[in-house]
């Protein structure tokens, strides 16, 4: 999962980035408001974690926005205050979640998987094309009913060019979306993941499922009968 995360304390920042890029998210962070509303306005995640209380415009102000505008991405408010006041606030200005500091990351993942469940619905954590099928809370892939053994990047890259079938991503998508925006845009890591993605699926049976745009990109398409 895309995920935006907006905190302006470093050390519970790189905590938390840390725990989740290794439950296998790709995390975009934000140490202050003005630089997350914009973030949060301009792209597309699977959910934000939101900090209340950061710098410029803070997590209210950003959250209030986000409804205002329509944008249903569900979000879990992280702070310090615990007070009863805080938290009515939050929900009813539309926060799907809220978790006071300190916290476990291992609850946070939880929370994250929770929210995007309840607001995507079961059918749609479940990606299947033909014999070829992704269980988004799992993070299971299975070919013709055998297990395909993929990396985190393999499987984020594999989930993001499934949930959209028949849309040509360019490199560039592929790269800030399964990367992150910090990544160099002119590796060829994207080519290499594709390619390592075909080679597995292609031994237990599935193929043509991911095709070459040329110059564009990649597209996932089923391959006709």
């Amino acid at each position: 999962m895309h995920i935006l995360f907006v905190e302006d304390e470093s050390r519970i920042a790189n905590f938390v980035r840390a725990g989740l890029k290794e439950q296998g998210f790709v995390v975009d962070y934000c140490d202050n408001g003005d630089d997350g509303y914009i973030r949060a306005m301009e792209n597309e995640y699977d959910a934000i974690v939101l900090d209340i209380m950061v710098p410029g415009k803070d997590g209210l102000f950003i959250l209030k926005h986000l409804r205002r505008e329509g944008r249903n991405v569900p979000v879990i408010l992280l702070t310090a205050r615990n007070e009863l006041d805080d938290r009515l606030e939050g929900l009813n200005l539309g926060a799907d979640d809220y978790i006071a500091k300190p916290f476990f990351v291992e609850e946070l993942v939880a929370r994250i998987h929770a929210v995007v469940r309840r607001s995507m619905g079961d059918r749609q954590n479940l990606l299947c094309v033909g014999p070829l099928k992704l269980d988004r809370i799992t993070r299971e892939v299975t070919c013709n009913q055998q297990i395909v053994e993929l990396t985190t990047r393999e499987f984020n890259l594999l989930e993001y060019l499934m949930r959209s079938p028949g849309r040509v991503f360019t490199r560039m998508q592929i790269l800030e979306h399964v990367w992150g925006y910090d990544f160099n845009p002119s590796t060829n890591v994207v080519d290499v993941c594709i390619q390592r993605i075909r080679k597995k699926i292609d031994l237990i049976g599935g193929m043509g499922w991911i095709e070459s745009v040329r110059g564009v990109g990649y597209r996932f398409s089923k391959p006709e009968s």
